[in-house]
């Protein structure tokens, strides 16, 4: 197992970063750097369907409720300040039977397999609203069976779309569909036809503009300017998530994680994709901080 506290891997263009995933058997750390995927800890044994992270907190929805754990150290030197990854404690915060849960605006935003949408703020959980079924949550969107909804004056309002399996609230909002993916504009827009059940939006470290991603059960997708083009990655699998950070993150679910890096971030200079099995089952999502 690569050893990720060996001083070579670290100069001024490395940083450490923590990705969490939520799996069958709990949720995860990975500790990455650059292109190197280094150590990884199942830290919290539950079944997790889903995890979001800030800048120092982390939240994962499990059928016991949403749990939440300060943010492990994402920095070589501040190992003295966090936890290590491999030690994050969680506690619940309440909201049983969770199936989605993001971080926007200082608060949690969370669902339940009934439908319910909640936001935990000030220690206590308030109802924003109910639809068929909730499939994620991102910022302020929510991805349902009946479309993309928004809380809007105490409730949730329906903004478009049907069969949402996915949404990305950062930057120009995206949907996957089952039969698209579609971008906010004037009313939604068709990017791609097909089959998606996975979008993902971000800054990646350093980076002039927001990079985006979204998958078919067979394909991942990168945004380039305006068009969309697959991307061809060194192992098969469906693709379960996207994050951004230092680099782009992603994660099979049969529990590959990958990395993508630029080749000034790596030592050899030459970049891609480097990929590691984690040997975690039922991978749903990922964060990273």
């Amino acid at each position: 197992m690569t050893d990720m506290d060996e001083a070579r891997i670290y100069d001024d263009r490395r940083r450490e970063t923590v990705a969490y995933l939520a799996t069958g058997r709990g949720v995860a750390t990975v500790q990455v750097a650059s292109d190197r995927v280094g150590r990884f800890a199942l830290v919290h044994r539950c079944v997790a369907r889903d995890v979001a992270a800030a800048a120092d907190r982390v939240c994962a929805a499990t059928p016991e409720g949403v749990l939440a754990a300060d943010a492990a150290w994402s920095d070589a030197g501040a190992a003295g300040e966090r936890a290590a990854p491999d030690r994050a404690e969680f506690e619940s915060l309440g909201f049983p039977d969770a199936v989605a849960v993001t971080m926007s605006d200082g608060a949690v935003l969370a669902a339940d397999a009934d439908g319910t949408v909640a936001r935990h703020r000030d220690d206590a959980w308030e109802a924003v609203g109910a639809v068929e079924e909730v499939r994620a949550l991102s910022n302020d969107l929510v991805a349902a069976s009946d479309g993309v909804y928004r809380p809007v004056g105490g409730d949730l309002r329906n903004v478009g779309l049907d069969a949402v399996r996915d949404v990305a609230g950062t930057g120009v909002p995206l949907a996957a569909t089952d039969d698209g993916l579609y971008r906010l504009g004037n009313g939604w827009l068709s990017e791609r036809e097909g089959t998606f059940a996975v979008v993902g939006a971000g800054i990646v470290d350093g980076g002039p503009e927001e990079r985006a991603h979204a998958a078919t059960a067979e394909t991942l997708y990168a945004r380039d300017g305006d068009e969309w083009g697959p991307v061809d990655l060194p192992v098969e699998g469906a693709v379960a998530d996207v994050a951004y950070g230092e680099c782009v993150y992603t994660v099979t679910e049969d529990g590959t994680f990958l990395v993508e890096a630029d080749p000034e971030r790596t030592a050899d200079g030459t970049g891609g994709w480097r990929h590691r099995s984690l040997g975690l089952p039922e991978v749903a999502a990922l964060a990273a901080v």
